[in-house]
């Protein structure tokens, strides 16, 4: 076991401590269930023509950081809002906030996580067993918020296969640069009919440890007062959460409930004397039926309900709290075949009621609801080709309440958008080593309440935020083309993507600064405003693991990959800001019996192609590297792990953080963790 002290041990979750103690000795053997892509593939398609990945196992652990967007920040194509080590949510294709949707086993949770960066998805990925991405539209299935793509995670708090006996996990981590103290456990037991889940977490972690200054040397210039160096000031902080679900099962479907909690209290980077506390109550419904007849052959139901707070206090005192209450529920319902025609059909409803409370609040109480049916269409037209169609209708209603308060005086009448999403897709085997896959689409998203009436200085972020109450339905047609292989010695794929939006809706810097009041003044905050622009976003993305050979000392294996993303405005001939440079990683893996081990070297390059009132931020190159030991302890497996990050100790500054000029990523890390399944 790792040499951790007594207090550390013992301060990290009960539930995780009692597993890494002691083991059943009548744990259950675990089924192994082959991995399926499940997000935008609900037909389950060997083969489908959106591009995705997957995230689990002990990559998801080797990868795995205190936030959903740095867990996935070196996936191709995914980048990071980094906010700190508190918070940060992904960017794919350089595109964020309500277009990128966060799904949690299918169904979106209703934060406020896109409202702002400061905002944390209310997730640990600690408790997750799989993370899926989907690049580029996913709107056809889950709706216009997903117009850049998914993020899905299972973590099967509702059981969907049958469990006998008793099994689970744990795992216990320490260190990095804001030497992290986590823990992690979960437990499931069943009787071949009733399954049970219970699962907790715990995370804790310091001011992050940084090279140099927080701030670039032109801030440090611009602006008194002292800045630290080699910590990242009001970084710290920890994070809660625990789930308890259920589920009856049977041979032909299941069905249960789940109940999760989420805790957590961290600093803002951007305000020194801003804390940001966020809790969040989750509630699920699931289940599904196969094998039926008539016409229909399965019928799928997930629904969710949310209880989020989050309260952003300043000097101790409360300034503003953010509410949101809602549900989402969909159905999908897959037809008969019908020749080589296969099929599903569905529909959903959400509501949100969003409240800002406070004298700081910067955007008016608001209700959103939605509804939408969709349809997705598969046809095996040859034995090489298939091809897919799909539509999707969806119908906003965004109705806000100024409560009186004159800041929000547009947010007086409600707003309604009918928004509408084409999809459609092939591939094309080749050989049995080459294929093609190509999607071409049109997509729609209504605008959100904070894009439409947001008027008002956003302390956490120390930015002044307007919205426009007349901005229209975002619109885009995208293409995507992937040349996809796999010899047995290389796999992976080479791709380039192309969006077009005729009406983009972006959180654009206008180069002067506010007071509180909304008025002009040289010693105020930076002025964003939602606009409506014309936009072209392209890029590539490419990835290769190459079996480089096996003998007696081991094998070897190269992973490549690489993404580059060109996003612009149209209207000003400017770059759009916030994208991510050209990125280039290669990882060389061995592994020899129980044994495994990794280098890898990450390079970015400057990103100067930025709006002329934003900050280009300079390329770098880090090392990383990480091994693993892996052992029996009578029925239980366990795998002890040390991963460093950037042990060059280099200043990265992420070009797609709005707090690249005061907030660089981590220093130097090394973490030691260990993991049990039984």
């Amino acid at each position: 076991m790792l040499a951790l002290s007594k207090d550390l041990f013992w301060r990290l979750s009960p539930l995780a401590a009692a597993m890494l103690l002691c083991t059943p000795s009548h744990a259950a053997n675990i089924v192994d269930l082959q991995p399926q892509v499940i997000t935008a593939n609900p037909l389950g398609s060997n083969q489908f023509a959106s591009p995705a990945s997957v995230l689990e196992g002990d990559d998801l652990t080797f990868q795995q950081a205190g936030s959903l967007g740095e867990t996935l920040n070196k996936q191709p194509g995914v980048s990071s809002s980094y906010f700190g080590p508190g918070a940060s949510r992904p960017i794919i294709r350089g595109q964020d906030g309500d277009r990128i949707r966060i799904l949690r086993n299918g169904i979106g949770a209703l934060d406020a996580s896109s409202l702002s960066y400061d905002h944390a998805v209310p997730l640990d990925p600690a408790t997750v067993d799989r993370i899926e991405i989907v690049r580029g539209p996913a709107a056809l299935l889950y709706g216009g918020s997903a117009i850049g793509g998914a993020v899905n995670t299972f973590d099967n708090r509702i059981p969907t296969e049958a469990i006998a006996g008793i099994h689970g996990a744990g795992e216990l981590r320490y260190g990095g640069a804001d030497t992290t103290r986590s823990s992690a456990g979960k437990l499931e037991a069943g009787n071949g009919q009733f399954a049970l889940h219970i699962d907790a977490n715990a995370r804790e972690f310091n001011d992050l440890r940084i090279p140099g200054y927080a701030r670039t040397s032109d801030q440090r210039a611009r602006e008194e007062g002292n800045d630290k160096k080699h910590r990242l000031g009001n970084s710290d902080g920890r994070q809660d959460g625990g789930a308890v679900g259920g589920s009856y099962t049977w041979d032909d479907g299941y069905a249960g409930l789940s109940y999760s909690n989420y805790d957590s209290n961290y600093g803002s980077p951007a305000e020194q004397d801003v804390r940001i506390r966020m809790q969040q109550e989750h509630y699920a419904f699931a289940s599904e039926i196969r094998n039926l007849s008539g016409p229909f052959s399965s019928v799928k139901l997930d629904a969710g309900y949310t209880d989020y707070e989050h309260r952003e206090i300043e000097g101790g005192e409360v300034g503003t709290t953010f509410k949101n209450k809602g549900y989402e529920a969909r159905i999908e319902a897959r037809h008969q075949p019908i020749g080589p025609v296969e099929g599903v059909i569905g529909a959903q409803v959400t509501r949100g009621e969003f409240s800002a409370l406070g004298e700081e609040a910067f955007v008016p109480q608001t209700d959103t609801n939605a509804g939408a049916v969709f349809i997705l269409e598969e046809l095996q037209a040859t034995d090489r080709l298939k091809l897919s169609l799909g539509g999707r209708l969806e119908h906003t209603t965004v109705d806000p309440d100024s409560k009186g308060n004159e800041r929000f005086a547009n947010a007086e009448n409600s707003s309604s958008f009918t928004a509408g999403s084409l999809s459609s897709g092939a591939v094309y085997t080749l050989n049995p080593i080459w294929s093609l896959a190509a999607t071409l689409g049109y997509t729609e998203r209504a605008p959100t309440f904070y894009e439409l009436y947001a008027n008002g200085a956003h302390v956490a972020t120390g930015t002044y935020e307007r919205g426009d109450a007349g901005l229209s339905k975002e619109k885009a047609v995208s293409s995507d083309l992937a040349l996809r292989f796999d010899n047995g010695t290389h796999k992976g794929s080479v791709g380039v993507f192309y969006s077009h939006f005729s009406n983009y809706i972006g959180l654009l810097g206008s180069g002067r600064t506010l007071n509180d009041d909304g008025e002009q003044d040289a010693e105020g905050i930076p002025e964003y405003n939602y606009s409506g622009v014309r936009a072209r976003f392209s890029g590539f993305e490419a990835q290769d693991h190459w079996k480089l050979g096996e003998n007696r000392y081991g094998s070897l294996a190269l992973e490549l990959s690489g993404d580059y993303t060109r996003a612009k405005n149209l209207d000003t001939g400017e770059a759009l800001p916030r994208i991510a440079p050209l990125r280039l990683n290669s990882g060389l893996l061995w592994e020899l019996d129980r044994w495994q081990a990794r280098i890898n070297v990450e390079h970015a390059s400057s990103q100067h192609k930025v709006p002329d009132n934003e900050s280009s931020t300079d390329g770098y190159t880090t090392l990383g590297a990480s091994a693993g030991y892996k052992f029996d302890l009578g029925d239980s497996q366990w795998l002890a792990f040390i991963n460093g990050e950037n042990l060059t100790n280099q200043t990265v500054r992420y070009a797609s953080s709005i707090l690249r000029d005061i907030a660089p990523a981590q220093g130097r890390s090394v973490e030691v963790g260990l993991r049990t399944t039984f």
